[in-house]
């Protein structure tokens, strides 16, 4: 079985024109892991073969066809994150692994969640939920507030699988913690950070007022230009703050929080700002949200900002990937699915994982195959992977 996966993966990548080492980079694996799947040498474990499916832009199950899904794995690992950090407030066991150790695995766990890759990230998740408080606990003077960061970290990492696998009370618990351990680095720009990631309570239970006040609070409580970093975390949270007010239906709110976004971005480069992405692209990609989450009426401006733009691969590919979902769906708002499902497509190439547990690409897709009654043997494949028939 190795070996055949092995040659599955070599002819992927060769039709693909990519090296080994292009493929070890997409994937976020190493090259000598890369070579040695594919002379058969090392079989993949089930998070290993997504990394480097989604890295060729394809299902796991096109290497491996007795692969059992993501899905199924995430929801075994869920229960075993809520039990690492039922009393992270509580000094408990030490840590099992040293610091550095720890380090470098929530350095990985954010690259994956930039990259959508979420199998890997429940994989790690438990144990390092569990080490990381761990060393917090066992820390003093300027080592408490750098492991409090990598709580932080840890959090947020393990809280993008939750949160994208629907998880939502879990979620919410491991963004408390996240704040809990911001408050304990000192830094403003990681509190704020937080206050970030909390807004994903108020969209997953659709209290987008709520949320929109949430985020203004901690707005107002930032004052003046900052730092790069704290200029990228202040233009993050109006961007957030923006689509909120949108899912609010208050247009005029979020134009001016987009617009607030936008003038931090100017003379900003794109890149990632303690864990979130930032910069002149992604206003523009945020753009396009706004305007699809405002509804209907807002289609042509979606469509405008598209039309002669898309996203480089300066941004990370989730983020990317929630561009050309937001855009598909415009398209579909404007009678064009043929559009509208070649956007899906691309959202999928980019990030399979965030794709699959998207709700919009999941009931666009279903409208599409609804129209295009002609069926499609790629529409419907389609449908049949996101579980929309």
């Amino acid at each position: 079985m190795a070996d055949r996966i092995g040659q599955s993966m070599a002819a992927l990548r060769r039709a693909r024109r990519m090296t080994q080492q292009d493929l070890a980079r997409e994937s976020h694996v190493s090259l000598a892991m890369v070579k040695s799947v594919e002379r058969g040498v090392r079989m993949p474990s089930p998070t290993l073969l997504e990394a480097l499916a989604s890295a060729l832009s394809v299902d796991p199950s096109r290497l491996d066809p007795v692969y059992t899904g993501t899905h199924r794995r995430v929801h075994t690992v869920l229960p075993l994150i809520s039990a690492a950090i039922a009393g992270y407030d509580i000094p408990l066991d030490p840590p099992a692994r040293p610091l550095a150790e720890i380090q470098d695995i929530t350095g990985q766990a954010m690259a994956w969640r930039l990259a959508a890759q979420y199998g890997h990230i429940a994989s790690a998740a438990p144990g390092l939920l569990a080490d990381a408080v761990g060393h917090l606990h066992a820390a003093a003077g300027r080592e408490r507030a750098e492991t409090a960061r990598l709580v932080v970290d840890a959090a947020r990492a393990a809280d993008a699988v939750a949160y994208k696998f629907g998880a939502h009370d879990l979620s919410a618990r491991l963004v408390d913690m996240m704040r809990w351990a911001a408050d304990r680095t000192g830094d403003p720009d990681v509190i704020a950070t937080a206050a970030y990631v909390r807004a994903e309570t108020f969209l997953a239970a659709e209290a987008h007022r709520a949320g929109q006040a949430a985020l203004e609070r901690t707005l107002d409580s930032i004052t003046g230009r900052g730092s790069e970093q704290a200029n990228a975390v202040r233009g993050a949270l109006f961007m957030r703050t923006a689509v909120l007010a949108a899912r609010a239906a208050n247009a005029d709110a979020a134009y001016t929080h987009l617009r607030e976004a936008g003038r931090l971005a100017d003379g900003l480069r794109e890149d990632v700002y303690l864990g979130t992405a930032f910069g002149p692209s992604s206003v523009r990609i945020h753009e396009v949200a706004v305007a699809v989450s405002l509804g209907r009426e807002h289609t042509a401006h979606a469509l405008d900002v598209a039309r002669d733009w898309k996203p480089g691969q300066e941004i990370p590919a989730e983020r990317r990937s929630g561009f050309y979902v937001e855009l598909g769906r415009a398209q579909l708002w404007a009678g064009r699915p043929d559009d509208a499902f070649e956007s899906l497509k691309v959202a999928r190439r980019l990030a399979p994982q965030h794709v699959r547990q998207h709700p919009w690409a999941r009931a666009d897709i279903a409208t599409i195959r609804r129209i295009k009654r002609a069926d499609a043997e790629s529409l419907s494949a389609f449908a049949e992977w996101i579980g929309a028939i």
